[in-house]
């Protein structure tokens, strides 16, 4: 007689082993209808996994993160099934799951055609519509090896060669299909019911570019039709909103074979790069940082005293002179403690904020660039926190406070924020006392905020743990931009020391800590959440002001000469084209504010007003407009979007 407890603490007893399915139908027949699988004493398994003695139990349904996966998972294998019934002479290699949807890699004579893709997708629709059960049996590993020989399935049999000999193997069939997978999967094909193939890419086997290539066929699942339709909306706003496209219609920046990952920034671009750079050294200084500059190219020594050598060395770009060993810097860090080091410091000197807008070069990989959202040469708003370990929970504290400020002046608001803590990698240095402390203090520092945060087991740096701050964007995108870091292990490494209290000598904690992350992919964030439509403060060119005729050429550069003097961003033009064109080509381009002078406007001395979003706002005087946008840069992002969109 099974016992069974429920995330709720409720408990529920069978009288014969039961099911996790009759689990959930025992719960209700809605729950039985959305449930896709269970966790069972911590595992995931299948809903029709059977419980014999007591046990905690989960039902997973389609409306969770875990559901999803289950689905998306159970679409892949759905997308397998519908290519080997169209194209028997495919062979099945991997089908992962991935952010919002799922692949798998075919090995196909040929390239599928979009004909092709359209054709597998009406026959997933098929097989889904069938219902077809989805069943698990278990082989042993030669077993397993055997079977997909036997069908010709010589990828699958590479794979599982590789699986140590004692290991067991979970197969799951639907139809005439089988194939080899952990799970778990769902209970039948119709649970799979809102999907569609996106598109289909050359992938070689393993990733190896001396192995075959394959066909990567992509798609996405989604719990219900709704769901689907809304990501396939987000995907085509986007395409709309991508920041290489906007950065060319409206002259930003541009990049050319002749340096891959590099960025030409354009005068437009540049400005809101400069406007964004003193805005964080004001906020840094207000903050109590002290800013600092250090060099490009630093001796290969250095890198290996810090680790970084061995970790990143394939990722730096490394040149020789006068017989000795240089790398480009890759990163800020071990140069900052070589400025902490300079001089006697004493526990008076702590916290010590060292900020540097750091110029960094990695040799990423070409077929990873992208726009300037992943470029080989970038520049961090980087800083680092030299403080006692008593220190750490209210640095953290303070940052995250400064954090909150600066993405609310971007119009990210903190109530749509994510907050992870990545904890201890498996590869890392320091003992585990220290990251015990390191990570309690960065747990701590989220909790007496109050703030809602989730776990990432294995994923901090190698030093050190980190506390990692991601941002929705307009059209619900998630980027991961802020992070701060404990680090008990640089700073001895690098022979950092401070005198303390009693006198004696302490390395200090170094806490690592970004809020825009790199200034490049920042900026082409904005670009694609504004859609080039910058707020007031980081607007290019904030007032377009347009003459009717060359009667009021003289007012309008007097006009611009003002505005200017007074710090706004403000442009005439006064070519000899119809106002309404004028108007139209400045709206296009996105420039915040319209002036329109008349014979009317320069006689009085007044201006006329109009937005890029179309309001005419009237006749005003000079010093009313100016008072205006005076108002809307103070405010920044936080309230700009529902003054002038």
């Amino acid at each position: 007689m099974p016992t069974i407890t429920l995330p709720d603490g409720s408990h529920r007893v069978f009288s014969n082993p039961v099911s996790v399915h009759d689990i959930a139908a025992d719960i209700g027949p809605g729950l039985a209808s959305a449930a896709v699988a269970g966790v069972v004493e911590g595992r995931e398994v299948d809903t029709s996994f059977v419980i014999e003695i007591d046990a905690n139990v989960a039902i997973i349904t389609d409306r969770s993160e875990e559901g999803l996966d289950v689905l998306r998972h159970s679409a892949a294998h759905l997308l397998a099934q519908a290519v080997k019934e169209l194209f028997p002479e495919a062979q099945v290699t991997i089908g992962p799951v991935i952010d919002d949807g799922f692949y798998y890699d075919f090995a196909y004579e040929r390239p599928f055609t979009p004909e092709d893709l359209e054709a597998i997708e009406n026959k997933m629709a098929e097989l889904a519509k069938a219902d077809i059960p989805v069943s698990r049996r278990v082989l042993s590993r030669n077993e397993a090896i055997e079977y997909f020989e036997s069908i010709g399935e010589q990828y699958k049999a590479e794979i599982i060669r590789d699986i140590p000999e004692n290991e067991e193997l979970s197969l799951y069939r639907q139809g005439e299909f089988e194939d080899l997978c952990r799970g778990p999967h769902v209970p039948s094909t119709g649970k799979i019911k809102a999907f569609k193939l996106m598109k289909v890419a050359g992938a070689y086997w393993r990733g190896d570019s001396n192995n075959a290539m394959l066909q990567r066929v992509y798609g996405t699942a989604w719990a219900n039709k709704k769901e689907l339709k809304a990501y396939l909306h987000r995907l085509e706003e986007a395409e709309k909103r991508d920041h290489r496209k906007l950065a060319k219609k409206y002259d930003l920046f541009h990049m050319q074979e002749e340096a891959p990952g590099m960025v030409f920034w354009h005068p437009k671009g540049w400005t809101v790069y400069n406007t964004i750079e003193s805005y964080m050294r004001q906020q840094q200084y207000r903050h109590g940082y002290k800013e600092i500059r250090t060099p490009q190219v630093v001796d290969m020594s250095l890198w290996q005293k810090s680790g970084h050598a061995d970790k990143f060395g394939d990722d730096m770009f490394q040149v020789e002179s006068e017989g000795r060993h240089f790398a480009v810097k890759p990163m800020n860090c071990p140069c900052h403690v070589q400025v902490f080091n300079q001089g006697l410091r004493s526990y008076r000197d702590l916290p010590l904020r060292l900020a540097e807008f750091g110029s960094c070069h990695r040799n990423e990989l070409s077929g990873a660039l992208h726009g300037i959202m992943r470029v080989r040469g970038f520049t961090q708003d980087d800083a680092h926190i030299f403080c006692t370990e008593e220190q750490i929970q209210p640095e953290v504290a303070k940052f995250i406070d400064f954090l909150h400020e600066v993405y609310d002046d971007f119009g990210f608001s903190a109530e749509n924020l994510i907050y992870k803590l990545s904890t201890r990698p498996e590869k890392r240095v320091g003992t585990d006392e220290d990251w015990d402390r390191a990570e309690k203090a960065l747990a701590d520092a989220l909790d007496a905020k109050n703030l809602p945060w989730e776990e990432l087991p294995g994923e901090g740096a190698f030093y050190g743990p980190k506390i990692e701050f991601s941002l929705k964007d307009s059209i619900g995108r998630v980027w991961q931009c802020g992070t701060i870091q404990v680090d008990f292990s640089m700073p001895g490494r690098l022979e950092a020391q401070y005198v303390a209290e009693d006198g004696s000598r302490q390395v200090p904690v170094m806490l690592h800590r970004a809020i825009l992350g790199s200034f490049e992919r920042f900026i082409g964030i904005l670009i694609e959440h504004y859609e080039g439509a910058f707020p007031l403060w980081l607007a290019p060119e904030q007032v377009a002001i347009l003459n009717i005729t060359d009667r009021q050429a003289d007012y309008a550069k007097k006009l611009e000469e003002s505005l200017r003097n007074k710090g706004f961003r403000a442009v005439s033009d006064l070519r000899n084209e119809k106002i309404g064109f004028k108007i139209r080509e400045h709206t296009i381009q996105r420039v915040p504010y319209l002036v329109v002078l008349g014979d009317k406007e320069a006689e009085n001395n007044v201006v006329t007003v109009r937005t890029r979003g179309g309001e005419d706002l009237g006749s005003m005087s000079i010093e009313a407009f100016t008072d205006l946008l005076t108002t809307e840069l103070a405010r920044k992002s936080r309230a700009s979007e529902s003054v002038n969109s």
